[in-house]
């Protein structure tokens, strides 16, 4: 046993060193990413789980009746609990009915989220091998996620084929979102060569990484981080959009920085825009988008979205719409645009040509940043 130690030290290369931080980082990280993601997804089940038991048994449940979530929603944030609207904490409901087995997988220390009076303080690490592990994969395997878009699936059979498919086929949330939206199920039942379907299917699919679940939204809110701290795409867009802001506020003409990364949430999806400022003298806001890419109608479609939803949600009284710029680059190109979310006052519009950056102005700044990047990529 020494003699093979000793053989192991004497073999030691720097190409084995590189190597051994290499599978020390990938199999850390794996353990961290699943420590976090089972973290995230016990406290949603949990959250399920005593609504559920309060509802059934609350000395005080009939004063609330089908007003609880919203009450019991603006109550959670008061106290800042993040990701407990009404319809979340609805989806956690349904995450404990459509997976109550999950308690018998429970360990002993997760015995004090649960009553000691209660029926499932009982069942707390009794579940068969079988089921065990079943529900083990379930929580070491998929992010929460995922399991938001198989619990909004009521029927058993069908959320059962996505969740043994998206685990085997190791799927990203996209992944497993766009089969859903694609009626993957609903095909296969249909298809007379399942293999073949199942094969392209492989080919199209990314698997996930443990650093792209960690940058899940849910689980940044989670953990109390910040989205700019975790969401830039590159650290190229990261330098631009940190020389951009400066520009914006150097020009003096009313811009007042707001946000960064400001997330909103349109319908189920968490949405990111780069940058929002305030125009003091347009009385409106100014969202910015840059794309590290040539021009495309998605993105201005992407914009425009924004511009819309900040019309419908941010707009206080005495506001003019928002407006929406979208910097695009291509090699040495850029391409700028700006969105106007229906906009129909003429003077207005007239007025924020006079206020804002040229689009010439904002083509050449942009320009000028990536030559300057690649200058000091040399």
């Amino acid at each position: 046993m020494r003699t093979e130690t000793m053989k192991k030290q004497k073999n030691l290369t720097f190409t084995s060193l590189v190597q051994s931080i290499r599978d020390i980082n990938e199999k850390l990280s794996i353990q961290t990413s699943r420590a976090i993601n089972i973290g995230l997804t016990l406290r949603n089940w949990f959250i399920g789980y005593h609504i559920a038991e309060y509802e059934l048994k609350g000395a005080d449940r009939a004063k609330y009746g089908d007003k609880l979530l919203d009450k019991l929603s603006h109550e959670l944030g008061g106290l800042k609990i993040s990701n407990c609207n009404r319809r979340q904490l609805y989806r956690y409901l349904k995450f404990y009915r459509f997976y109550p087995k999950i308690v018998g997988t429970l360990s002993p220390q997760f015995e004090t989220f649960i009553p000691e009076s209660t029926e499932a303080h009982k069942k707390v690490g009794t579940a068969s091998p079988q089921s065990n592990s079943e529900h083990d994969n379930l929580l070491q395997l998929l992010s929460y996620s995922h399991i938001e878009q198989l619990v909004d699936i009521d029927d058993e059979t069908k959320r059962t084929f996505y969740e043994i498919e998206c685990i085997r086929g190791n799927w990203s949330v996209r992944d497993l979102e766009r089969q859903i939206n694609s009626l993957y199920y609903e095909r296969s039942g249909l298809s007379t060569d399942k293999k073949k379907l199942a094969k392209s299917l492989k080919r199209e699919t990314v698997k996930t990484r443990p650093e792209l679940t960690i940058r899940d939204p849910y689980i940044f809110e989670f953990l109390g981080l910040k989205p700019a701290e975790v969401m830039s795409e590159t650290h190229l867009e990261d330098q631009l959009l940190d020389k951009l802001q400066s520009f914006l506020l150097e020009l003096g003409n009313g811009f007042c920085f707001e946000a960064r990364q400001k997330r909103i949430l349109i319908g189920d999806t968490h949405n990111f825009v780069d940058l929002v400022f305030y125009h003091r003298i347009l009385k409106c806001h100014v969202l910015i988008e840059l794309k590290l890419a040539k021009f495309s109608h998605e993105n201005v479609g992407q914009l425009n979205t924004y511009v819309s939803w900040y019309k419908k949600n941010m707009m206080a009284k005495g506001d003019n719409p928002p407006i929406g710029i979208l910097l695009c680059t291509r090699k040495d190109c850029a391409v700028v645009e700006y969105a106007l979310a229906g906009m129909d006052n003429k003077l207005f519009v007239s007025r924020y040509q006079l206020e804002l950056p040229k689009k010439e102005e904002m083509q050449r700044f942009i320009e000028e940043q990536m030559k300057k990047s690649r200058e000091n990529e040399r």
